[in-house]
């Protein structure tokens, strides 16, 4: 008999302890449960993206290699999906980079501008931004909006790319007439770049102008 009662007061104060925290206990172990699930399906979500992504990423750089008005198109409608659904992609910026080369090798220079540009607005890629900036310098270079493109120069060039920011400021300038300031540059140029086989260019670049 007093087994029994013993055992009955386990019975209850068993109760009475679920009565107080089983409702929490089992909202803690659906919030766990939740939180795997959703940790998962995150997991599933980005690798989905990625993949979808890399795709568009594909199909550009095909449509680079193409040639005709129909592979412009392909090149621009990959790049718009790129940066309108997939912005945070590391597939998206680079894409940006290879739809403004193959646009400005077939003179839509107004479409490359247009590319780089949004490049150095999103920023999500900061590696790619200097190499934005210098391509975007170039584009505007052919499209004779100088002030535009040197101020995109302008200040401490980012580290390894002294030397060609001062050679596309050298060009900038030459073009514009001011031999002095153009070589000026190019000479900066040629310091920052020591032996890197662009500064043989540099070199034929101030021989022209000087008349070596």
């Amino acid at each position: 008999m007093a087994y029994d009662l013993e055992e009955q007061e386990k019975i209850d104060a068993l109760k009475a302890w679920w009565e107080r925290y089983g409702t929490l206990l089992m909202v803690a172990a659906l919030v766990v449960v939740a939180g795997i699930g959703g940790w998962r399906g995150w997991q599933w979500y980005q690798g989905h993206q990625s993949n979808q992504a890399m795709g568009y990423f594909e199909a550009l750089e095909a449509a680079a290699d193409q040639k005709g008005d129909d592979a412009v198109l392909r090149i621009k409608a990959a790049s718009t999906t790129l940066r309108e659904e997939y912005a945070q992609s590391a597939y998206t910026s680079r894409g940006v980079l290879v739809a403004a080369r193959a646009l400005e090798r077939r003179g839509d220079l107004d479409g490359a501008r247009e590319q780089l540009q949004w490049l150095l607005q999103d920023k999500t890629d900061p590696a790619l931004v200097p190499v934005a900036r210098l391509r975007l310098a170039g584009v505007l270079l052919e499209q004779k909006h100088y002030d535009e493109a040197l101020a995109l120069l302008d200040g401490t060039a980012p580290d390894g790319f002294a030397g060609l920011y001062a050679d596309r400021r050298g060009d900038i300038l030459a073009v514009q007439g001011k031999s002095s300031a153009a070589i000026e540059a190019w000479r900066d140029a040629l310091k920052a770049l020591g032996t890197d086989p662009t500064a043989q260019i540099v070199e034929l670049k101030i021989d022209a102008l000087t008349g070596v």
